[in-house]
C-alpha cells in the first residue's frame, strides 16, 4: 500500500462524521480492491482481454474494524490462486513485527552488521527502550490473542514441521525450533493452529506443544503428517491417539543420501513405481518387492524401507482425492520459505518471544489469506473420514 493511501485513509479516518466516514472508507475500499483484481486479472469485470490471467469466482463476506466503526466488504475470489487486499492491517503486521525484532535487538546490543544497517535505513539509530516496548506490546497483543483462540470443530489432518532460528540464550547463540502446526478441518478449509519454540524436540517438548493444541479444542485429528522429529510419534500416539504420515519428500531424499550418484536415478525410479499403485494394498505389495531388489547391491536402502513402510505410506489409508496434500509436508513450503526469507533479515533473535513476535505475525498474515481462499479439500471427500460432518447445500459454491 501507498503512502498515499495510509495518508488518505488516516486523514479520512479521523474525521468527525462517522457514517459519512464509513460510507467513504467502503466506497474507497471498494474501489481499491476492483483496481488490484483489475491489475491481478488482467482485466476489467465483464470484459473480454487477451491479456486475461486469471477469472473471478464470486465474492468473500469479511468485517473491517476502523475507528470509524465497522465496514462490511465484499472481498473479490478468483478461480486460481488468492486476492487478499493490500489494505487491511493483517498485512501490515508482519512489518511492524519485523521493525520490531530488529530495534529490540538493536536497542539490545547484539544485532549483526545487517540489522545495523536496517535500523540506520529505517531512520531508527534514536529510537528509546519504550518505544520498543510499546511497539512489541501492540504486536504481541494480536500475535498471542491469534495463537491462543480456541479451536472448534474436528481436525482430520494436522500438518508439522519445523523452522531453525537463531537466537541468544543466557549468553550464548543456540539453535532454536519454530515448531508450526496447520490444520484442515471438516468443512475443507486450512488454518495456522499454533506455534511453539524450543531447543529440543524430545517426546517431553512435543507432548507439551500437542497437549496446548487440545487444551484449545484440538479434535477429531486422524493423521499428523511430519518429517521423523524425534519423539514426535510417542506423542501423537499418547496425546493425540492418531498415527502418523512421514514426510515423503524427506524420506526420499533421506533414501537417496544412501546411494551413490551414479546410481541415484535409477534407485528413485524404482522406488516411485510404489507411490503410483492404486491402493495402500498394491503400494505394500510393490514396496517389499522393491526393497528386496534392492537389497544385495544398496543393503542400507533396503534396511530403510523394511522399517519405515508404514509411515510413509499411512496416507493411502484416506481417501485418493487427499493423498497430493497428505503425503508430505510440502503444503507448508510456501510458508517455511517466507519464515526463512524473514527471519533471516535479523539473523540471531534477542530471545524466544522475538521469534514468536515475527513468526506469529506471518502466521496470522497467512491465515487471513487462507480464509479467503477456495476450500483446501472437497466437503464429499472429507465426509468419509470425519465424525460429524459437514452437509453440502446443492447450488452453493464452495
Amino acid at each position: 500500500m501507498t503512502e498515499d493511501r495510509l495518508a488518505l485513509f488516516e486523514l479520512i479516518d479521523q474525521s468527525a462524521d462517522n457514517d459519512l466516514v464509513r460510507d467513504m472508507l467502503a466506497f474507497a475500499a471498494g474501489r481499491m480492491m476492483e483496481m488490484e483484481v483489475e491489475a491481478r486479472t488482467g482485466a476489467a469485470t465483464g470484459a473480454r482481454s487477451a491479456d486475461r490471467k486469471a477469472y473471478r469466482n464470486g465474492y468473500r463476506e469479511r468485517a473491517w474494524e476502523t475507528r470509524a466503526g465497522r465496514i462490511d466488504l465484499d472481498i473479490p475470489k478468483l478461480r486460481k490462486g488468492s486476492y487478499f487486499p493490500s489494505f487491511l492491517e493483517p498485512r501490515r503486521t508482519a512489518e511492524k513485527a519485523l521493525t520490531a525484532v530488529i530495534q529490540e535487538a538493536y536497542i539490545k546490543g547484539i544485532s549483526t552488521r545487517a540489522v545495523d544497517d536496517l535500523v540506520k535505513a529505517m531512520g531508527g539509530t534514536g529510537i528509546s527502550k519504550s518505544q520498543v516496548s510499546r511497539l512489541c506490546e501492540e504486536i504481541d497483543e494480536r500475535v498471542n490473542a491469534f495463537l491462543n483462540r480456541p479451536i472448534e470443530g474436528e481436525w482430520p489432518y494436522l500438518w508439522i514441521d519445523a523452522t531453525y532460528i537463531k537466537s541468544r540464550q543466557g549468553g550464548r547463540i543456540v539453535s532454536t525450533a519454530a515448531i508450526v502446526a496447520v490444520g484442515a478441518n471438516a468443512e475443507g478449509k486450512r488454518e495456522v493452529l499454533g506455534l511453539a519454540t524450543g531447543e529440543s524436540e524430545a517426546e517431553p517438548f512435543w507432548k507439551d506443544f500437542l497437549r496446548s493444541l487440545t487444551t484449545r479444542g484440538l479434535r477429531g485429528v486422524k493423521l499428523v503428517i511430519a518429517d521423523d522429529h524425534k519423539g514426535l510419534r510417542a506423542a501423537a500416539t499418547k496425546v493425540l491417539n492418531t498415527s502418523q504420515q512421514r514426510c515423503r519428500v524427506h524420506w526420499m531424499r533421506n533414501l537417496l543420501g544412501r546411494v551413490g550418484k551414479t546410481h541415484r536415478a535409477a534407485v528413485a525410479a524404482l522406488v516411485k513405481t510404489v507411490f503410483v499403485q492404486e491402493t495402500q494394498e498394491a503400494a505394500r505389495e510393490q514396496w517389499r518387492s522393491v526393497a528386496d531388489s534392492l537389497r544385495e547391491r544398496f543393503n542400507s536402502v533396503a534396511d530403510l524401507m523394511d522399517t519405515s513402510e508404514e509411515d510413509v505410506l499411512a496416507y493411502m489409508a484416506f481417501p485418493k482425492e487427499h493423498w497430493t496434500q497428505i503425503h508430505s509436508t510440502n503444503p507448508l513450503e510456501r510458508l517455511n520459505k517466507e519464515i526463512k526469507r524473514r527471519t533471516n533479515v535479523v539473523g540471531i533473535f534477542p530471545n524466544d518471544a522475538a521469534i514468536i513476535r515475527l513468526v506469529g505475525a506471518l502466521l496470522l498474515e497467512q491465515n487471513d489469506e487462507w480464509a479467503l481462499t477456495r476450500r483446501y479439500m472437497s466437503l464429499e471427500s472429507l465426509a468419509r473420514i470425519v465424525d460429524n460432518p459437514v452437509l453440502s447445500l446443492p447450488g452453493v459454491g464452495s
